[in-house]
């Protein structure tokens, strides 16, 4: 089964496409370039799952430092601080479930970014 991509946006650190999406869950499917990294985020409305397909994940959630690899996962709590980073030289792909009452894009707070878009 062929799953076409709703959405598809690139971004200077790699790009995401949904995949699936309902009135309280989204799915997506992320590619983080090698030596990139998404900024230190939290959203108020919606908790994110993410799964590591390929490639190397170093994680932040909230105080902790977490390394991921295929086949492996982590949750990450509404109101949360995370990031996500590829320390590796090969593509990062993850699945990135998010639930929650809100999904939208608009749904951030940037705490740092690498690309300057953090609001003053």
């Amino acid at each position: 089964m062929l799953i076409m991509a709703m959405e598809r946006d690139q971004r200077p650190w790699g790009m995401y496409e949904v995949l699936d999406e309902g009135q309280t869950f989204k799915v997506k499917r992320i590619e983080v370039k090698p030596g990139q990294r998404l900024s230190l985020q939290s959203h108020e409305n919606r908790s994110e799952h993410w799964v590591i397909v390929s490639g190397e994940a170093l994680v932040t959630v909230g105080d902790q430092q977490l390394q991921r690899r295929a086949n492996e996962a982590v949750f990450i709590p509404a109101q949360t601080r995370h990031r996500v980073a590829n320390p590796g030289t090969e593509m990062l792909v993850f699945i990135e479930v998010q639930c929650g009452s809100y999904l939208g894009e608009d749904d951030i707070k940037r705490y740092e970014d690498d690309y300057q878009r953090v609001a003053s």
